[in-house]
């Protein structure tokens, strides 16, 4: 079973090295993170954006690299990049849209999560209730739940305090609960 440490610690000194001018490092890096970008980006922006806010994301990154001093995993720095691209993107689509979009989210995305050996009617219910929450709360979900960031790290690319990622992943919980069995869940009940 691959080791998720290894792989960040691989993409952070893949970064550092690449912004030393390693060529071989700059394909390393994109190599061990385009994954985790590209769902994060799917899941939040929806999956017909994808493609271009990934290519802005790491062209952002490269322009940024020398900078990079790994005071964070490169897995952090880039997905804090992902996020304000996604963020400006939204901006724009809102002040200058162009045709009628719907609320643009498709969750096309959470295929590839973790949750992939799931049969397909449950992957598309899984989609159809996340993109019922609330923005805040889902992407605070999608990137400790699904993308596996700690909590402390989506504070971080989310630019927050830990509790309040901890109040929206909680929330989205209570909604997703309340989707499902169509009351709010009650954390007092006592299980049995």
């Amino acid at each position: 079973m691959p080791n998720p440490d290894a792989d960040v610690s691989a993409a952070t000194a893949a970064a550092l090295r690449a912004g030393r001018g390693d060529g071989t490092a700059l394909a390393e890096f994109v190599a061990l993170t385009q994954h985790d970008v590209r769902r994060f980006v799917a899941l939040v922006a929806g999956a017909d954006e994808a493609d271009d806010l990934v290519q802005e994301t790491y062209l952002r990154a490269f322009g940024s690299l020398h900078r990079f001093e790994g005071r964070s995993s490169a897995r952090t720095w880039l997905t804090s990049i992902a996020r304000h691209v996604v963020i400006d993107a939204i901006r724009h689509r809102t002040a200058r849209p162009s045709t009628p979009v719907g609320d643009g989210t498709d969750l096309d995305g959470l295929a590839a999560a973790p949750h992939r050996d799931l049969p397909e009617h449950a992957r598309v219910e899984l989609r159809d209730l996340l993109e019922r929450i609330d923005d805040d709360r889902r992407e605070a979900l999608v990137l400790t739940q699904v993308i596996g960031f700690s909590y402390a790290e989506t504070a971080q690319i989310v630019g927050c305090a830990i509790g309040t990622i901890r109040s929206r992943v909680a929330r989205a919980r209570t909604d997703l609960h309340t989707l499902v069995h169509g009351e709010a869940a009650d954390p007092t009940r006592a299980a049995g």
